[in-house]
């Protein structure tokens, strides 16, 4: 593995995320990976992207005639024929930054590997209410970072084209639909705890301890997500602040950010 040309995969549709945003993450994951890669950008509209990013148009879904939704296209990753790439892919989404190496993300053993969602949120007590919902809402895999061989799960997206309808009424976000088929399929692996981590519950000082101390890296930390508010564009721009939480001074995390 260690030889071969990786891909980092990442996707831009709408305008949510400018080509600017696709250029920060490409700079950040070549200051953070040494080996040779190539970064890939689905998208339906490539104008401004680094001319080392390597555009591709958005994955075709294959959703039946008359199936206007697209709001799972992600799981467009999962085809077998996806844009004549192979091999080993790192999924990044754009609203995330990357702190530290990412080499340890390709050298961990397994087919399938993504962020455990509750890992990145506090405990919510209440939810053991309903102990099934709690222990499938636990087991679910957060999409914003995941690795896998190209064209090797193409299930999920069987899966999803076999009854889309029924797939988006059980299952509130495509994530929790791509978790349940990896989980069936025995490939749900998550990342160690503390490699992926939320900038609001990992970096913030947790309430009123916010006004005396500022945001901070945590060890061990290789990617900081925006998970819940306040997002990314937010952060970065001097908005996000509660009345329980300051958000202080962030310049390590804006070098990371604005990465050469």
């Amino acid at each position: 593995m260690v030889d071969d040309i990786l891909n980092i995969l990442t996707m831009k549709w709408g305008t949510l995320y400018s080509a600017d945003d696709v250029n920060r993450l490409a700079a950040q994951v070549r200051r953070h990976l040494a080996r040779p890669h190539r970064f890939v950008c689905f998208t339906d509209d490539a104008t401004g992207l680094d001319p080392q990013i390597e555009a591709q148009p958005l994955p075709e879904l294959g959703l039946p005639k008359g199936h206007g939704d697209t709001r799972w296209r992600k799981l467009g990753i999962f085809r077998r024929d996806l844009a004549g790439l192979t091999g080993t892919a790192l999924f990044l989404d754009i609203d995330l930054v990357v702190v530290d190496d990412l080499a340890p993300f390709f050298d961990l053993p397994g087919a399938f590997h993504i962020i455990r969602d509750d890992d990145l949120f506090r405990p919510k007590p209440l939810r053991k209410i309903n102990p099934d919902r709690d222990r499938f809402l636990h087991s679910v895999g957060n999409s914003s970072v995941f690795r896998f061989e190209i064209g090797q799960h193409a299930y999920i997206l069987d899966a999803y084209l076999a009854d889309p309808a029924a797939a988006t009424a059980n299952y509130e976000i495509s994530q929790q639909f791509q978790s349940a088929q990896l989980e069936k399929h025995g490939n749900l692996n998550y990342w160690p705890k503390g490699w992926c981590v939320s900038f609001k519950n990992d970096c913030v000082p947790r309430n009123f301890a916010s006004y005396f101390r500022d945001p901070s890296m945590p060890e061990g930390a290789k990617i900081v997500l925006f998970a819940g508010a306040p997002k990314m564009e937010d952060v970065f721009a001097g908005r996000g602040h509660k009345w329980y939480r300051r958000i202080g001074n962030i310049d390590w995390l804006r070098r990371a950010w604005e990465a050469p």
